[in-house]
């Protein structure tokens, strides 16, 4: 008889089983799909091993290192190449991106690279507002409401908000203080204002990238964590649908989203990858890539430039360039439309591409289920840092008990 049965195979699934494992308890791990790993998956692109889906992950507090070190997989941990991200406005041409800012929230809103984004009036305002007293944070304070209440509607929409979707998939107003950053709420209250908590945090934060990526993609962490739970005895199902969970043995731990939030919409997200031949992208002309603002000239929310970023991919490309472009709206003519918008946001023809892909991601609502332990994205929000350390916490608070 388990002791625990883990419903859901994703990052967050693993994880709470893998822990719970480790104690010496019998752990079954039922998955619906055939395959593990949820959105960090692998594909093929023009014969390239690609990343589906998550890239990179936040070094902060050193969770996912510290499980790569686990695994054995933490001297692959590697750093992007240097180089700012860019940002496309809703109007004029893409510029780099503030270089003291968090999740987009200027330091300063008056330095140079925040005014160029949002024009001085707008600049100055967010000065005066920002001036005023400051009062604590309720627990589910917004960070859109926030940004727009000490620095102004204006810094919120050009360059708050389409860092903060390149990061969550979301709004910032619906996106929690305390997920976009732990510490954020109080930096605020102590500072006094919200650039001075910025400042604090950055001021704080370990020197190097905020992100780093694996080499060979991040995807390699599903069968090293697979291989980990057989190596401990855990009974990994596949293709195995669960429509009552209480016919489950032991205590069920719910690491799928379907039932975490059943009647909770999510959010679409279709990621179009390109790999094209063009000399000119060896130059890097837009970094990393960019960050897209509501009502720029592009269907795109985002593009990574992944030859740009990682120097191993650059390495196993071969000359060809790797285009990463998210959508929130699936566009009829995907590859067409992709194509047509790396060339806009690049400034760069793309006559020839390689090969492409589709992947299609339903990014989750938040859990409604509250009388069970749930782990994963819909408790945890987007970003594999925050899905690992909830989970590792939820299997510590299951063998308290």
């Amino acid at each position: 008889m388990a002791d625990f049965t883990v419903v859901g195979g994703g990052i967050a699934g693993l994880v709470v089983a893998r822990r719970l494992a480790a104690s010496g308890a019998g752990v079954v791990l039922v998955e619906a799909s055939d395959r593990l790993g949820g959105t960090v998956a692998r594909h093929e692109v023009a014969g390239i091993a690609l990343d589906a889906g998550a890239e990179s992950f936040a070094v902060r507090g050193g969770i996912v290192a510290a499980l790569l070190a686990e695994l054995g997989l933490d001297g692959d941990i590697v750093e992007p190449r240097p180089g700012p991200a860019w940002l496309q406005p809703a109007a004029g041409p893409a510029v780099p991106l503030p270089a003291t800012a968090l999740l987009g929230i200027p330091a300063d809103p008056l330095a140079a690279d925040v005014v160029r984004v949002v024009g001085a009036e707008a600049a100055q305002r967010a000065i005066a507002l920002d001036a005023l007293p400051v009062s604590p944070l309720p627990d589910d304070a917004r960070l859109g409401a926030l940004v727009r209440e000490r620095f102004g509607a204006e810094v919120l929409d050009r360059l708050v908000a389409p860092v903060v979707h390149g990061v969550h998939s979301q709004h910032p107003d619906d996106v929690p203080v305390a997920r976009a950053h732990p510490g954020l709420a109080a930096a605020y209250v102590d500072g006094g204002s919200l650039a001075g908590a910025v400042s604090r945090l950055r001021a704080a934060a370990p020197p190097g990238s905020a992100v780093a990526g694996l080499r060979g993609g991040v995807h390699r962490l599903v069968p090293a964590l697979a291989d980990d739970l057989a190596r401990r005895g855990v009974d990994v199902r596949l293709g195995a649908r669960v429509d009552d969970v209480s016919t489950l043995p032991g205590a069920v731990v719910i690491a799928a989203p379907g039932l975490a939030s059943p009647s909770q919409p999510g959010r679409r997200i279709d990621l179009i990858t390109l790999v094209v031949e063009q000399d000119e992208l060896d130059a890097a002309p837009r970094g990393s890539g960019l960050l897209v603002a509501q009502g720029a000239p592009v269907a795109a929310r985002a593009l990574t430039h992944a030859t740009a970023k990682w120097e191993w991919l650059r390495e196993v490309a071969g000359g060809r360039h790797v285009l990463r472009l998210s959508y929130d709206d699936v566009p009829a003519d995907p590859v067409e439309t992709a194509r047509r918008d790396a060339e806009v946001l690049l400034g760069v023809a793309l006559p020839v591409v390689v090969d492409a892909a589709q992947v299609t991601w339903n990014r989750p609502a938040a859990a409604s289920v509250t009388d069970r332990s749930v782990v994963g994205e819909t408790v945890a929000g987007s970003g594999l840092a925050g899905i690992i350390a909830q989970a590792e916490r939820a299997a510590d608070a299951l063998l308290g008990r």
